[in-house]
């Protein structure tokens, strides 16, 4: 995985995005992303792929949490105990991405992008990426990148490129 002392693009994501798409359309499967502190980057990169709309159903940005709860039932409870950059609530917003896209397969991203915002219990760079799938599969995935704003949010996208690429493959 690239990190600060590789920067990489978004022209640099295609590749991968289109993998990533071919494994999903081979297994047949609908993929949707939640996005908070990638703000749709994930979908926007999935869309730059002709045909991507036989495997890509939708990209929910929800970056309040008032937009976790309304359109993916994240819980308010949840969002109190936990906080919005968490792992139980990016568990929250992929599981709430399956039914609201009729996705097989959904992957979540919730985070602290950065350069301020963090704490030193959840320091800038902090991301939770989560993947639910209807057969029952979790993933959970927590990294503290060290790059800045634009690059923390194309490292972020990149990994949950690459978790629904291995999920496709295995499938």
């Amino acid at each position: 995985m690239n990190n600060a002392t590789t920067p990489i693009t978004e022209t640099d994501l295609i590749p991968l995005a289109r993998s990533m798409g071919e494994a999903l359309a081979k297994a047949g499967l609908l993929a949707a992303t939640a996005e908070s502190c990638t703000g749709g980057l994930v979908g926007h990169l999935i869309t730059e792929i002709p045909g991507s709309s036989v495997w890509f159903v939708g990209c929910a940005g929800v970056y309040s949490n008032a937009a976790k709860e309304r359109l993916l039932g994240v819980q308010h409870a949840m969002l109190l105990a936990y906080g919005a950059v968490s792992a139980e609530v990016a568990q929250q917003m992929a599981q709430g991405a399956l039914p609201l896209y009729g996705a097989d397969v959904a992957v979540a991203i919730t985070g602290i992008a950065g350069p301020g915002g963090g704490t030193a219990e959840k320091p800038s760079g902090l991301v939770h990426l989560h993947l639910s799938a209807t057969d029952g599969t979790e993933r959970a995935e927590r990294v503290v990148w060290t790059s800045d704003r634009r690059g923390n949010k194309l490292l972020s996208a990149q990994l949950a490129l690459q978790m629904l690429l291995e999920f496709g493959v295995l499938s």
